[in-house]
């Protein structure tokens, strides 16, 4: 009897075995490295799904026997049988890029898999050009090098972060209520070689993000691991030397990984006035993954850097020869900032349909920055020196939970989460200053305490070709000023809650050809000692949007996307710096084409091009004067690029800015741009050699450039025109790599 039940036992396993309807594995790489958005399709079921961050696929209405297919672009293409229901391991061997191989249906994100291209055929060595990979995005650098860029994206001067969310490993860049300008993004804590994906989009038509998300965000996540070890020098003009060194170590131990990378950068820049630039970097990263493939990572990071500058010159005093393009009228300008950063990570299998995704995040950050716009307009005899400065703490946590599920034959993705942002910033200051060393007057000191809550919901519903997406966010913001300046000591406070809704479709029309409408209202904050001053008007100025695009491949090695869109704004921002008060200037609206396209010619050349047509507009003045002043109409940027060409790689760039107005009546022009750079290196053993040419025509251009109003010493009158930094002439720098 006892042999007839373990029979039985035994066939009711195999059957159940036989017949299930799930399948659990996770695809790595040849390092054993996890690998993310790997398409997994069963030719037998026709179902398919995607690996997560962890490499962990669940593949169902699959059973043993079936034969599944798994891809990846950049890896060679594996079909297996299933022999077995759990633990199921598949290896991809990395291979060449190839274009033709990309399936947009089996892609999870278009965008990331086209930005992973151009991260792997145009790597990147500054944290200029790490901004520069979100096609459409402009950047300028207008202090001496330490300061953060200022950025152009969709019609908007950003100034330096106002309308674009950054992070980086869900850790938040933009600064909230900062000394110099609300949004400040200064992503100069990051390495470039340790940038491992680029994820952003464009519009505020996301859940999971938040302030800022009126134009667009952008996204960066750092490599779990090296591949190798490497030290690079370079050199170059101007006694320009960088310096980067990232080590392995824990190579080859199992389900571990954990590197350092450190950089130092130092330079004159081409001014007469040197910039005496430096900056040290310095990051650690720790990734473990359980038995279970749930994985958590620490990180931490430090940077300091200091610079002088010539600020911003009026060009008056370039047309009568006076002064070159890179002289100044004051170069006691400057500063020093530092950023101490500690994020911890955690994802989490609650069961094989529900994920769980988590990081809290500690930094540190110091800023001090000297500044002259005007000169000697205020203050004839001592000049309009100024000095912004902050010491800020910065806590934050941030959890979503993702279940996927069958609703009466509807694959259903809902994801929901929660965050928790809380800025402590001491001692910020406005002040009238006198080369650096004298305060003249303190225009603003005070401290600021500001929360920022915020939930999300969304829905991702596959109806075949079709998937609609709508989602919902609130944020609920606590804002708290202490006026050092005044006697009598007194908190002011304000809050404020903003609710967000989202609603996308996609429709894959073919294997060839997505496209998608997407729409949502998104939001910035203002600075809290504007919202306090105001009595909590103009807190949290809404954005309306919406994109109608398409992503198509004509051709097998050849990607083109393109989107319309519209975008109106509640209030528009004007940040004053030297009066330390942000000017509201009304409502206005956004529309625009973009487009963009990938080309890959041979296995190893590779074109890419992306152009920006865009009109901006207040909508509350005539016509005439409703220009917004910086407002990039028309960008184009572009390259022919060469991968692994018997060890040679490298390329050309191009990058246009058409002129735009630099005020609202147009009468002053902000003069556009055409750079080319050029770069080529070769490839031998563990060696690399490299060299690259910045401005290769060694054209004059105005890197940034603001219509402002100042009078120089001897000037008995106010003047209003262009005012500029200059952007680097021919400059070329060679690098030597060893890798181990």
């Amino acid at each position: 009897m006892s042999k007839r039940i373990l029979g039985a036992f035994i066939l009711g396993c195999l059957s159940f075995m036989t017949y299930a309807q799930e399948v659990k594995g996770i695809v790595v790489n040849e390092l054993n490295q996890p690998l993310e958005d790997v398409y997994v399709y069963n030719i037998n079921s026709e179902s398919h799904t995607h690996t997560s961050e962890n490499g962990v696929f669940v593949s169902t209405n699959t059973k043993i026997a079936d034969s599944i297919r798994v891809r990846l672009l950049g890896y060679k293409t594996r079909t297996i049988q299933v022999e077995n229901t759990t633990d199921l391991k598949i290896i991809l061997e990395e291979k060449t890029f190839q274009l033709d191989e990309m399936v947009i249906t089996e892609e999870l994100n278009t965008v990331s898999t086209i930005s992973r291209l151009d991260l792997k055929v145009t790597p990147v060595n500054s944290s200029q050009e790490v901004l520069r990979k979100v096609p459409g995005l402009f950047i300028g650098q207008h202090a001496g090098g330490g300061k953060a860029e200022q950025i152009f994206l969709r019609g908007f001067d950003v100034d330096h972060g106002t309308d674009v969310s950054i992070s980086v490993d869900g850790m938040p860049v933009n600064m909230v209520s900062h000394a110099h300008g609300q949004g400040y993004s200064d992503l100069h804590f990051v390495i470039p070689e340790t940038i491992n994906k680029i994820d952003f989009g464009k519009g505020g038509y996301y859940a999971q993000e938040g302030d800022f998300n009126t134009a667009g965000y952008v996204n960066f996540e750092t490599k779990d691991y090296l591949k190798e070890s490497s030290i690079s020098a370079s050199a170059g003009q101007f006694n320009t030397l960088r310096t980067v060194g990232l080590f392995d170590l824990l190579e080859n131990t199992k389900n571990q990984n954990a590197y350092v990378a450190l950089e130092y950068i130092a330079t004159d820049g081409p001014f007469e006035s040197p910039q005496n630039f430096n900056r040290l970097n310095l990051f650690g990263k720790y990734v473990m993954y359980s038995p279970e493939n749930d994985k958590l990572t620490l990180t931490a990071s430090h940077f300091t850097s200091r610079w002088d500058a010539s600020g911003q010159i009026p060009q008056r005093e370039v047309d009568n020869g006076n002064m070159t393009r890179f002289g100044a009228i004051d170069d006691t300008e400057g500063g020093e900032t530092e950023r101490t950063n500690f994020n911890v990570t955690f994802d989490n299998y609650i069961s094989d349909d529900t994920k769980l995704s988590a990081n809290a995040f500690y930094s540190h950050y110091a800023f001090e920055l000297y500044s002259n716009f005007t000169f000697f307009l205020e203050d004839p005899v001592n000049g309009d020196q100024i000095k912004q400065k902050e010491d800020r703490n910065i806590f934050g946590v941030n959890a979503a939970i993702t279940h996927t599920t069958d609703l009466g034959g509807i694959e259903l993705n809902l994801s929901s989460g929660f965050g928790v942002r809380h800025d402590v910033v001491d001692d910020v200051e406005l002040s009238r200053t006198l080369n650096r060393r004298t305060t003249l007057e303190n225009i603003q000191l005070g401290d600021i305490n500001q929360t920022n809550i915020d939930a999300f919901v969304k829905a991702e519903f596959e109806l075949g070709k079709v998937k609609i997406a709508p989602a919902l966010r609130v944020d609920y913001f606590k804002f708290l000023y202490n006026d050092a300046l005044q006697t009598n000591y007194e908190t002011l406070s304000e809050t404020k809650a903003i609710l967000s809704p989202k609603l996308n479709f996609f429709y894959n029309a073919k294997d060839n050809l997505q496209l998608y409408l997407k729409s949502g209202l998104g939001f910035h904050s203002n600075d809290t000692r504007v919202v306090v001053a105001n009595g909590g008007e103009d807190i949290l100025p809404r954005s309306y949007g919406a994109d109608f695009g398409s992503v198509w491949k004509p051709f097998p090695k050849l990607v083109v996307n393109s989107a319309l869109w519209y975008l109106f704004l509640e209030q528009e921002f004007v940040y004053v710096g030297d009066a330390g008060i942000v000017e509201p200037s009304g409502k206005t609206r956004r529309y625009g084409l973009d487009l963009g396209l990938r080309y890959q010619l041979t296995d190893w050349l590779f074109l890419d091009s992306d152009a920006t047509f865009t009109n901006a507009r207040s909508t509350e003045e005539p016509s005439g004067k409703n220009y917004i002043p910086l407002a990039p109409d028309f960008t184009f940027t572009g390259g022919l690029s060469v991968n692994n060409l018997d060890g040679f790689s490298g390329g050309i760039r191009l990058r246009y800015l058409d002129d735009r107005p630099a005020n609202e009546d147009n009468s002053i022009v902000a003069e556009g741009y055409f750079v080319t750079d050029f770069n080529v290196n070769y490839d031998f053993k563990a060696i690399s050699l490299g060299l690259a040419i910045e401005n290769v025509l060694d054209v004059d251009w105005n890197e940034t450039q603001f219509a402002t109003e100042s009078r120089l010493r001897n000037e008995t009158r106010p003047v209003e025109e262009i005012h500029f930094t200059p952007g680097t002439p021919f400059f070329i720098k060679a690098t030597v790599t060893y890798t181990f």
